[in-house]
């Protein structure tokens, strides 16, 4: 397959040409870039001989851009202005503190970023790069400084702090919450949406022991609509779609925010499962022990 990148001429040649047709002289052009006349020279040569044109019209004492060259300074001051722009931006995010945070997606979606304005607020001057990735990371090879886990608490590398436990309970729009019965029959089970997950697999998300507890393991619900992101299903409950599984942590807020409403909270089930905070190993930086303090306290406010 041709790859147009290979067409390109090279950097050095553009920054040539460019700083020439900016001064119209091979001599400021050759003292802007701390080059030889006769490098700035060959080097609007070699641009030339590639494209096949003349960029300059080469006088006694003057230069002057053809055609070519004026449509060609355009594009390439435009194309290494924005790349000194960009490469300016990474130097001085360099600079700054940076804490690099590891996320289950629901965990990220749902739990962590409705949160992070707090702490930009409380540290302005730390940067935080999140990777929402369900795929468990390896911190130090990642460059990854603290990683939120789910799972049971066998499963947690030494180190793991548990942050809050797993409940989890039916929710749903509060219009819906409040016409649902807290002792629903298979003929209230008819008029609604379950919202399932088939994601991976995760304790207390399946319906079928919720609905045999109910006695309504023969009854069928008007519809049901799957999901492989748990994030994707709560926005649906949110949205008045149906009636979900909510993992109490992680949709607290949305509780708190008058968006869901828990359903027969007298039959909450406790997973066997929390989430974990897990931060890499080293010296401690005090970007990362002010995120790490913050966290901590977030996750009081949740339990």
């Amino acid at each position: 397959m041709d790859n147009p990148l290979r067409r390109l001429p090279p950097l050095d040649a553009l920054k040539g040409f460019d700083a020439a047709a900016r001064h119209l002289s091979f001599t400021r052009a050759a003292a802007e870039l701390s080059l030889t006349q006769s490098a700035i020279s060959r080097q609007v040569q070699t641009l030339e001989v590639q494209l096949g044109v003349r960029l300059f019209v080469r006088g006694v004492r003057k230069l002057t851009l053809t055609a070519e060259g004026e449509h060609l300074h355009r594009a390439a001051a435009q194309a290494l202005a924005d790349l000194a722009e960009v490469c300016a931006g990474l130097r001085a995010g360099q600079r700054r503190p940076r804490v690099t945070v590891s996320a289950a997606i629901s965990i990220a979606a749902l739990w962590l970023v409705p949160r992070l304005g707090s702490f930009q607020e409380r540290h302005p001057d730390v940067d935080v790069r999140l990777s929402a990735d369900n795929r468990s990371v390896d911190l130090a090879r990642e460059e990854v400084d603290i990683a939120l886990r789910y799972g049971p608490p066998e499963l947690m590398p030494p180190g793991a702090a548990l942050l809050f436990d797993e409940v989890v309970f039916p929710v749903a729009a509060p219009a819906i919450a409040a016409a649902f019965p807290a002792a629903p029959t298979a003929a209230d089970l008819a008029k609604v949406t379950l919202l399932g997950y088939t994601g991976e697999p995760t304790p207390g998300l399946d319906w079928s022991p919720w609905l045999v507890s109910l006695g309504l393991e023969k009854a069928r619900p008007k519809a049901l609509t799957q999901f492989n992101q748990y994030d994707q299903l709560i926005r649906a409950a949110a949205d008045g779609q149906g009636i979900a599984l909510g993992r109490g942590p992680l949709v607290r807020r949305l509780i708190e925010e008058g968006r869901l409403a828990p359903l027969m909270e007298a039959r909450e089930r406790v997973a066997s499962r929390g989430y974990y905070l897990l931060r890499v190993a080293g010296k401690p930086r005090p970007e990362v022990e002010a995120f790490i303090a913050w966290l901590v306290e977030e996750a009081g406010v949740t339990r």
